[in-house]
């Protein structure tokens, strides 16, 4: 069965562009012209992914993604945003709506379809960390492949597709520093660009779920000009930590 996608986007020659080049991939494709219209379909055809435009007319795509994101019928949907919007900022406020990448106009469509192929192959609800004998477990720290969740300190700890491989990543090399280049590749599926900013807004939200005080992070580490370092102490550590707070 072809993956479907649904493209919205009120611009009907990027739309149809679009659409071209993904039917000639092999998705199928459905597309939308409004905000409105967009979520109900995306409601109505639960899509494998959306191409979602930000500057729609009726209801903005930030919005939409809000709303999407917020719904459990699809709050799982991976959310492409192609849009001509390209500030920082925009881009910062696409990935708190909730988008799982973020690409902007002009584009080129190989790009597009790399993004397009990544972001299927990564949210295919079966996680990667599950398809490979690797490290769930250290400390404090407990990856739940099945559900997208962490136990951190015997918590329940509720993850998005891209926060879970985040955190995996940074599992897998645990007291190392992992440079930008090298979490793009593995965490988003394609190679690197200068463009770091998609990583950084994904670390703040990975500490406001872990850290006790956000600004000043204890555990997952910023290394300047270098990456991110996760450091978590020992089971015996947090063994002594229980003694101490008792």
């Amino acid at each position: 069965m072809m993956p479907r996608i649904l493209v919205i986007d009120d611009d009907a020659a990027i739309a149809e562009l679009v659409a071209i080049n993904l039917e000639m991939a092999g998705y199928e494709v459905t597309h939308a012209e409004d905000g409105i219209k967009g979520q109900a379909l995306a409601i109505q055809l639960l899509p494998d992914l959306i191409v979602l435009d930000l500057m729609l007319p009726r209801v903005d795509g930030f919005t939409v993604c809000q709303r999407l994101r917020r719904d459990d019928r699809t709050s799982d949907i991976p959310v492409l945003m192609l849009t001509a919007l390209s500030q920082t900022q925009d881009k910062v406020e696409g990935f708190n709506s909730g988008a799982d990448d973020y690409l902007t106009k002009p584009f080129e469509l190989e790009e597009m379809l790399a993004r397009v192929r990544a972001l299927l192959r990564r949210t295919d609800r079966i996680p990667q960390a599950a398809k490979h004998s690797e490290i769930l477990n250290y400390g404090p720290l407990t990856l739940v492949p099945e559900r997208f969740e962490a136990v951190w300190y015997n918590q329940i700890v509720k993850l998005t597709h891209l926060e879970f491989e985040l955190l995996h990543c940074l599992l897998q090399r645990h007291g190392q520093t992992v440079s930008p280049s090298e979490i793009l590749k593995e965490v988003w599926g394609y190679d690197p660009d200068d463009d770091i900013e998609t990583i950084r807004v994904h670390i703040r939200h990975l500490r406001t779920k872990m850290e006790p005080d956000p600004r000043h992070p204890r555990y997952i580490k910023t290394v300047y000009g270098a990456g991110y370092c996760l450091e978590l102490p020992s089971n015996e550590q947090v063994a002594e930590e229980s003694k101490s707070t008792a």
